[in-house]
């Protein structure tokens, strides 16, 4: 059969199939999502640097202005045809782009994984205000490592960075990546026919260039590039962000449809070579042109009942504020490893679900604790050493002495969500809490006790 393709032809059923898994739409957006408030606990967040130059913390471009940089992204391994592929959907933030500037922040976050030998598939899109461990800088926004990568001009540039980044937030292996720009999006979407989408509230859409906005009304109906594009990239919707990722899912799925019919599919074969010829620019992926003809005969077999779907969103993080006032979601990673396993298989198939209740959770996570006293009561901090040790926590010492404090604080320094949450439930909700990290810190936790504590403890 593979006699039958011309070379061309067989290139545009590949760029078909990277168009297909790489929707870029919230890369296209003007708008910022708004603050929706902090739940619960006093949340701050402090920079320990450990690079002379960074994007959090120097207004100081480090590319040379003078160079021209070509994102190169990482090399893939060979795909075997049997184990679970997973790819990383990338999209660029409009306003980066449409600004000049040196390097952009992602703005879409897709995983999609496939597995051939269940043949199911499933999407987790990735918010890009989700904080996170960025290797090699300061905890930030996940969005800014694609901006890192490139700026710094670090090894597979932008793409690998974002790829290492999410790898450890989320606790997957991700073997691909994918992007595409706006403009070929649109295009794209045009040269399939549009694509049809069951819009379930009435919604204002903004097209990107001087096309006026446009209301989509209640009902099925078929859009063009550009309004397929806007209706992915609103953000000004209840649920924000949230709800802008569930449209992106609901997009790539109709492409899905649009693509596997079969009278559309036989007339993209057929004007194969000047639609490869318009497109092809747009398209920047490592997914080797082998792996990904395997890739589109397994994705035309797998069932729309065996896609599954999910976005990280308000159930899974709690919110907070980043150093310079920013709205950032603090993810909850047990909850997270739940969604992430029920998308990418059962069982635990990554790393496994903590179980038990919080104290459980809590001597598992084996965190070293340090306790200062910072109330008017003496000896609370011994009292409070011998309390938690009871409970299988592990203190690292304690200072009887400390500047006084009505309010107890916990500064976790290495990411101990467990023993920050048991703390948190034991002291209250009015302590506070701060994520500072540093891998170098000789503690864990450092626990400050104010003389909230002093006065309402469950000391013996």
């Amino acid at each position: 059969m593979m006699k039958y393709f011309e070379s061309k032809k067989i290139r545009i059923l590949v760029s078909f199939f990277i168009v297909f898994i790489c929707i870029t739409l919230s890369g296209l957006s003007f708008s910022i999502l708004k603050d929706i408030g902090q739940k619960g606990t006093i949340l701050g967040f402090d920079f320990i640097p450990n690079l002379d130059n960074d994007i959090n913390s120097s207004d100081e471009n480090p590319a040379d202005e003078d160079a021209v940089f070509v994102p190169q992204g990482p090399t893939a391994e060979p795909w075997n045809g049997n184990d679970r592929v997973t790819l990383l959907l990338l999209g660029l933030d409009y306003r980066d782009v449409s600004s000049g500037e040196t390097a952009s922040r992602s703005d879409t976050m897709i995983l999609l994984t496939i597995d051939p030998i269940s043949k199911e598939a499933g999407m987790l899109s990735v918010p890009r205000d989700l904080w996170a461990n960025i290797p090699g800088f300061n905890p930030g926004k996940i969005n800014t490592a694609y901006y890192l990568g490139d700026i710094y001009k670090l090894p597979g540039g932008g793409p690998k960075l974002a790829i290492d980044t999410i790898e450890q937030t989320i606790g997957v292996p991700i073997d691909y990546y994918a992007q595409i720009d706006f403009s070929t999006f649109e295009r794209f979407i045009d040269l399939i026919g549009g694509i049809t989408i069951d819009v379930k509230t009435p919604l204002r859409i903004d097209p990107i260039g001087p096309k006026l906005p446009v209301t989509l009304e209640l009902g099925r109906q078929t859009l063009p590039g550009y309004l397929a594009l806007a209706y992915a990239r609103m953000r000004y919707t209840e649920g924000g962000d949230f709800t802008r990722s569930e449209r992106q899912q609901e997009v790539i799925l109709a492409i899905r449809d649009r693509f596997l019919e079969p009278d559309n599919f036989t007339r993209l074969l057929n004007n194969a070579t000047d639609i490869y010829d318009e497109i092809s620019s747009g398209i920047n992926t490592n997914l080797p042109l082998d792996d990904a003809l395997k890739l589109i005969v397994l994705a035309a077999q797998i069932d729309f009942e065996n896609i599954k779907s999910g976005v990280i969103d308000e159930k899974y993080v709690n919110f907070g504020t980043s150093p310079d006032g920013l709205s950032i979601l603090i993810p909850v990673p047990d909850l997270i490893r739940t969604l992430r396993d029920d998308i990418f298989g059962s069982g635990g198939v990554f790393s496994p679900l903590t179980v038990g209740d919080d104290q459980t959770k809590m001597n598992l996570e084996l965190s070293n604790i340090y306790i200062e006293n910072s109330s008017n009561s003496p000896e609370l901090e011994s009292r409070t050493s011998d309390y938690l040790t009871s409970l299988g926590a592990h203190i690292a010492g304690t200072n009887p002495t400390n500047q006084f404090s009505y309010t107890s604080t916990i500064i976790d320094h290495t990411g101990n969500p467990f023993t920050a949450q048991f703390l948190l439930n034991l002291f209250g909700n009015q302590v506070i809490i701060y994520h500072r990290f540093d891998p170098n810190s000789a503690y864990d936790i450092e626990l400050f006790l104010g003389n909230d504590w002093a006065t309402n403890n469950p000391l013996p």
